[in-house]
């Protein structure tokens, strides 16, 4: 029997019951849901770095890890770290922090991604810290050296003579030959300067891996010591560990290797790949608007930098002068569908673009817009790799665009899943066996920011920006599936 005094009162609520009723901040904590480019908010991320005392009383808004959490009371002390910066928090019982709101923060993961808006104060300019870690050319006519005659058979045969001996003229010392290659070293040159001052970090990323890159067949297996191993595909894992490890931005520039029996004007077996990963805030496109306009500065600076080996070329293979805008034209799918059809070209709504498509709708392009480069931006998801983020708004199509030039896709790229979880659902639909990829879905589960990125093949860009027709003009030593020499 309950005691009177008990009745009088009623029967006590659980706890939890009292501490939900009385979690005033509820709205303003907890786990956020997964970044998938839903929506371009207005709001201001501030950089750590820049949290100095002139921005006392102001509200900032800061994504960083959490590096350590200590609670002490009604209070918890933080350490956020954003790359080599660090920056003391607190959060204490008030006006606008509740009980239940200091003891989540206090069990915050170590080295999750936040977002919380903070008062910064004169104190964080005294907690502000950093530290370092140590941590054929055209069928060539029969030329008579001093030595020998070599007789060209078709088209690409001069390609085994570019070098013949040191003591002769070869074919890559034409003034052609020079001006492609002299105007190809200016890309790399442009890539790396225009990311730099963009404030990427350019990395070097192994070519000797022990699984397939992207989970795919078409890879080179190579003997190493007792085991196999493989010429990397892509240096996308590494890429993605780099964003993982608050790296935010990164480039490389390295050989990139394709099994795939492909014998066309523009696919290698071996190519040079221009690679670019980046963390973004809120929207992939970010990303898309920062590869976009690294690609127009190369354009720009090769015009400006380059218009003698520009006319050198020319002179042999004649094109009209490379067209962009600024900004970068940007097409969903469902247009270029759209002008395709119109076109009398018969396509269904998740059917990829064949080759023949691709240069159709360039000319379409060009003749609308006069422009030779555009992104091509939400791709049906049925045709992008199981790593692409699926769009949040319909699940037919994906967070991933192509960028073309003169008609021809010169990089492919996407927002990457960054959820573990939602990874690995997206391999076994592809039918990838999960053991082959354990290495790359585990570095995600210790927290990775919302990005993504592409590859742009060197000699592609070459080939394209100069109106040339094959690639093998734009590989000084190339490789495909039947050339394996010099």
């Amino acid at each position: 029997m309950p005691s009177a005094n008990a009745s009088r009162k009623g029967p006590e609520k659980p706890r939890e019951i009292v501490d939900a009723a009385e979690d005033y901040a509820k709205e303003r904590y907890g786990i956020s849901s997964m970044i998938q480019s839903q929506e371009k908010p207005d709001r201001v991320l501030v950089r750590v770095k820049d949290l100095t005392v002139q921005k006392a009383d102001d509200v900032v808004w800061v994504r960083a890890r959490v590096h350590t959490s200590r609670a002490k009371g009604k209070q918890c002390f933080l350490v956020l770290r954003q790359q080599q910066f660090n920056v003391q928090a607190l959060v204490a019982v008030g006006d606008h922090a509740s009980k239940q709101m200091v003891k989540f923060a206090a069990k915050g993961r170590r080295i999750s991604v936040s977002l919380r808006p903070a008062r910064a104060t004169d104190e964080f300019q005294d907690r502000l810290q950093s530290y370092t870690e140590k941590p054929c050319l055209k069928k060539q006519k029969k030329k008579q050296t001093k030595k020998k005659i070599v007789e060209t058979r078709n088209s690409l045969t001069c390609l085994v003579f570019r070098l013949i001996s040191l003591d002769f003229d070869a074919v890559l010392q034409t003034s052609t030959s020079q001006a492609i290659f002299r105007l190809q070293s200016g890309i790399c040159h442009l890539f790396r300067e225009t990311l730099i001052n963009k404030g990427f970090v350019e990395i070097q990323t192994p070519k000797i891996i022990s699984a397939a890159s992207e989970g795919g067949a078409n890879v080179f297996t190579v003997s190493y010591f007792k085991n196999n191993a493989y010429l990397a595909q892509s240096p996308q894992l590494y890429k993605q560990m780099c964003i993982c490890a608050d790296f935010e931005k990164v480039f490389c520039i390295g050989p990139v290797f394709r099994a795939e029996d492909s014998n066309t004007h523009r696919h290698l077996t071996e190519f040079v790949g221009l690679d670019i990963e980046m963390a973004f805030n809120y929207h992939y496109h970010e990303v898309v608007e920062e590869i976009a306009d690294t690609l127009v500065q190369i354009f720009k600076g090769l015009q400006e930098r380059f218009q003698t080996e520009i006319q050198t070329v020319s002179k042999q293979f004649p094109c009209e002068p490379f067209k962009f805008l600024e900004p970068t034209l940007r097409l969903e799918y469902c247009e270029a569908l759209a002008m395709l059809r119109e076109a009398g070209v018969e396509m269904g709504d998740e059917e990829d673009l064949s080759t023949p498509n691709e240069k159709l709708l360039g000319r379409l392009v060009k003749e609308k817009y006069d422009t030779d480069f555009y992104v091509l931006d939400k791709y049906p998801l049925a045709v992008r790799p199981f790593y692409t983020m699926p769009d949040p708004r319909n699940p037919k199509h994906s967070n991933s665009y192509d960028m073309f030039m003169r008609g021809e896709e010169i990089l492919s790229g996407a927002q990457r899943i960054h959820d573990p979880q939602l990874l690995t659902e997206r391999a076994l639909h592809h039918g990838i066996d999960l053991e082959k990829i354990k290495a790359y879905i585990d570095s995600f589960r210790f927290g990775a920011p919302p990005h993504a990125g592409g590859g742009i093949g060197l000699e592609r860009v070459t080939m394209l920006f100069l109106g040339l027709h094959n690639v093998r003009q734009t590989s000084m030593f190339p490789r495909d599936p039947k050339r394996l020499t010099p």
